[in-house]
């Protein structure tokens, strides 16, 4: 079903501030998204929304969460939060930054119609914790490019991320600098003290070789698709988008034995907790064990994570959110 949507976008990722993606309408917000600057970006956006006609108000994740109490006295619009992870819990947050984040998810949780959790375990968090059932929504991964896979004279596993200690990168590092396996490995090294001291450490490894963000799909895609070991290391959040697009390019996984990841993966991919963990499971690996892996996480993929499944359950949760709205005939 279509439905008409407006998004809100920071002028500073977009200076070029084209009015319209496909069917939906776009305005700008003067700020950063994220960083310090997505509570006010949050909140702006929020109120900009107040002036016009859409009936739900989807809020993607809790940075402004505060301000939808308010929100709530001015309309009487359905507000849908979508939690997006526990952001209280990453290691990059002071301890200030935590404890503001951890009571604005809950006065979001409180002051909103409904929520949206990513991850199974997001969903017993979210009932546990606040008493409030959410409808578990994950993410399709079929807009990735077909690659046709070549048969490369030198292998390589991949892993892509941010550069931060809460994603591994210095285990899964550490680990294939104690192995001759190859890995490539695409980060923003540069824009934290964390990225710069790994880059300096393995910039000169012979089997590690550290890449630069890649923003063109096409591009990312093909050294993607051709690895032969997708790594990933994210600890924190819930079902991680870069994960299930993994999966629905057939690729075996070596991730971090986090609930999140296991709840992704049904279990069938290879967990690691340690660099050395890791090394002796690299050590093992089979081709017969790949190949079983690649096929088990296509299955998954192709049954759990396409965006006309995913769009179907947004639809219906829109459908259950406005039930009640008044209609005009």
């Amino acid at each position: 079903e279509n439905h008409q949507f407006t998004v809100y976008c920071s002028t500073k990722a977009y200076p070029d501030k084209p009015s319209s993606f496909e069917s939906a309408k776009l305005e700008y917000i003067p700020l950063n998204a994220n960083g310090a600057q997505s509570v006010p970006y949050d909140i702006l956006s929020l109120t900009h929304a107040l002036k016009t006609r859409n009936e739900v108000l989807l809020v993607l994740g809790v940075s402004g969460a505060l301000f939808l109490p308010f929100i709530r006295l001015f309309t009487s619009r359905k507000i849908i939060l979508h939690i997006d992870g526990l952001e209280w819990k990453r290691a990059k947050w002071n301890k200030m930054a935590r404890m503001f984040l951890k009571f604005s998810e809950k006065i979001g949780v409180w002051a909103s119609h409904k929520i949206i959790a990513d991850n199974i375990y997001l969903e017993t968090y979210v009932k546990e914790t606040y008493g409030k059932d959410s409808a578990l929504i994950e993410y399709g991964a079929d807009h990735i490019m077909a690659v046709k896979r070549g048969t490369d004279p030198h292998p390589y596993a991949f892993s892509v991320c941010r550069i931060e200690p809460e994603n591994n990168v210095h285990m899964i590092l550490e680990a294939f600098s104690q192995t001759d396996q190859t890995i490539k490995f695409v980060g923003n090294w540069n824009n934290s003290e964390y990225g710069k001291g790994l880059r300096a450490r393995y910039i000169n490894s012979p089997n590690i070789e550290l890449l630069d963000p890649i923003y063109d799909q096409e591009k990312l895609d093909k050294i993607r698709g051709n690895c032969y070991l997708y790594l990933h290391g994210h600890s924190a959040g819930g079902t991680n988008p870069s994960l299930v697009e993994a999966m629905y390019l057939g690729l075996p996984i070596l991730a971090y034995n986090a609930t999140y990841n296991r709840a992704t993966t049904e279990e069938r991919a290879i967990y690691f907790n340690t660099a050395e963990d890791l090394t002796q499971k690299l050590s093992a690996l089979s081709p017969m064990l790949l190949r079983n892996m690649a096929a088990e996480m296509t299955q998954i993929a192709q049954r759990r994570y396409t965006w006309q499944i995913i769009s179907q359950k947004y639809n219906k949760l829109f459908h259950d959110a406005t039930d009640d709205l008044p209609r005009n005939d």
